[in-house]
């Protein structure tokens, strides 16, 4: 199974859900939760074990997130369409998508996998810039590739799978 999939099954995410998420309130509020899951991780500096609660929030959150909110009236903005194009993403072993986009989304993946470790290592040595620099690097990669899935859903668009998404 790839990455993709076991993170779509680990959140749980079926149709329905992703219709959900593809509301923009949906996708920047998950944005805007970064800094809180970096001071949720960090927290363990300050109050140890404790840190799990924060952290257990924000994971909370994170799950509920594609849920609360209502399918959007309207598909035809950045954030949909980036929703959109990473169920593309996810689906391209059924439908296949153009080489440059599969290279590009890897590539941003590995990066922000690199990134991440460095994070991963300044939270567990406790050394806040590696933490926040790897942390923020990774969140700028993870922005750059939904960028990525807008051009390809823009690419893919009109093919017979996807013609409806775009409202």
């Amino acid at each position: 199974m790839r990455w993709e999939k076991a993170a779509e099954k680990l959140m749980s995410m079926d149709d329905a859900v992703w219709q959900r998420h593809a509301n923009p309130w949906s996708v920047w509020t998950r944005v805007a939760i970064t800094p809180f899951l970096f001071l949720a991780v960090w927290s363990y500096v300050w109050i140890g074990w404790w840190a799990l609660v924060p952290c257990a929030v924000v994971a909370l959150f994170t799950w509920l997130n594609p849920r609360v909110f209502p399918v959007p009236k309207s598909t035809n903005n950045w954030a949909s369409k980036g929703v959109m194009g990473e169920r593309v993403f996810i689906n391209r072993s059924t439908v296949p998508i153009p080489r440059h986009h599969a290279v590009a989304a890897q590539v941003l993946t590995a990066l922000a996998a690199i990134f991440l470790g460095s994070s991963i290592y300044g939270f567990v040595v406790a050394d806040f810039w590696a933490a926040f620099l790897g942390f923020h690097a990774a969140i700028i990669c993870k922005i750059w590739f939904v960028d990525r899935m807008v051009w390809l859903f823009e690419d893919m668009k009109d093919h017979e799978a996807y013609e409806g998404w775009l409202r």
